[in-house]
């Protein structure tokens, strides 16, 4: 399951994180953003131990969204060693195509 992200755990989790990790910006009221949700989740359970996924929410974490700069979601934005290395904008994108970027990060 992804983790729900926040301002005050983002640094712990995805900054300091040893691992590559995938973070969706996303909103409840965006249509693509549900249909990506349950590939996120199926996807966490497939790179446990490997790479992380996260999720934070631009309407209750608008700075983080500043911070990052996000203009569309759902927005992926794929860290390593506290630097974002990739982005996907969109729901178009596969599982496979998801797990192959963020393993390419390990």
């Amino acid at each position: 399951m992804a983790t729900n992200l926040t301002y005050s755990n983002f640094q712990s989790e995805v900054i300091d994180s040893d691992q590559p990790v995938l973070v969706d910006f996303w909103a409840e009221w965006c249509g693509p953003c549900k249909m990506i949700s349950p590939i996120l989740d199926q996807l966490s359970g497939e790179i446990e131990g490997q790479a992380k996924i996260g999720k934070v929410n631009v309407d209750e974490a608008r700075d983080l969204a500043v911070k990052y700069n996000v203009k569309s979601i759902p927005l992926l934005l794929f860290f390593k060693n506290g630097e974002v290395k990739d982005q996907i904008v969109g729901a178009n994108v596969t599982k496979d195509q998801l797990k192959s970027k963020l393993l390419a990060l390990v």
